[in-house]
């Protein structure tokens, strides 16, 4: 009985349509640990670079020199430093156009930060929806496997004139390995989003915060020039 009920076992005599399930829940599975890895590798980099940029930035270095140490960098570049370029490179087309009005420089400045803010979450937030549906979709999955699985072995013992457990057992147990497969998808895939949805939206508050900084920088050498044109 013990040999019987292996997993193997189970897998290999499960019916058709039931096998389908489990090689795709296992498909799935694969896929959402390799998003899973590369989505914690790549928030790792963004953090560190966001780090490592905001260190620079608050060391007293000049903006001009952040702003060409960036552009030279874009490659290679975190979303606060890219964010940062943004605003920088518009508030320099702005001056380029002598365009004086501290309003207008400010608020093409902040517009352009808040489109690469918007972009960069783009970017940050890629792969976390499929991880969200493998998380939500795969017992669903694994439970049609089931009920399927259940479905057919209760057909299968209708021409039976005495129907026992052992002979219900490996029916049911080929059935409920489909469940277990969609539950061995669907729970790292839930904590892994749940993770991942907490870091981004960490990410998300110290980039509009740096963001906020920025712009009252930008705006205190608006006035100080203001002050100094006159």
């Amino acid at each position: 009985m013990n040999q019987d009920l292996s997993i193997l076992h189970l897998v290999l005599n499960a019916s058709l349509v039931v096998q389908l399930v489990m090689l795709l829940l296992m498909v799935i599975s694969v896929s959402s640990w390799a998003a899973i890895f590369r989505k914690l590798f790549a928030l790792k980099r963004v953090n560190a670079l966001n780090d490592e940029f905001e260190r620079e930035f608050w060391s007293g270095t000049s903006l001009n020199d952040l702003f060409g140490a960036a552009a030279k960098n874009a490659r290679n570049s975190g979303p606060m430093e890219r964010i940062f370029a943004s605003g920088m490179r518009e508030y320099h087309k702005l001056h380029e156009k002598q365009i004086t009005d501290a309003s207008t420089l400010m608020d093409g400045a902040r517009r352009a930060m808040r489109a690469s803010f918007q972009r960069e979450m783009d970017v940050v937030e890629i792969n976390l929806s499929f991880i969200a549906s493998v998380g939500s979709v795969s017992p669903y999955v694994g439970l049609f496997g089931t009920v399927w699985g259940v479905m057919h072995s209760f057909t299968g013992l209708a021409s039976l004139q005495q129907v026992t457990l052992a002979t219900v057992a490996p029916g049911i147990a080929e059935a409920l390995v489909s469940t277990a497969i969609g539950l061995f998808a669907a729970i790292p895939a839930v904590v892994a989003y749940n993770r991942f949805a907490r870091d981004i939206d960490r990410i998300a508050i110290k980039l509009e915060t740096f963001i906020e900084e920025f712009s009252n920088i930008l705006q205190r050498n608006v006035g100080a020039q203001s002050a100094s044109g006159r």
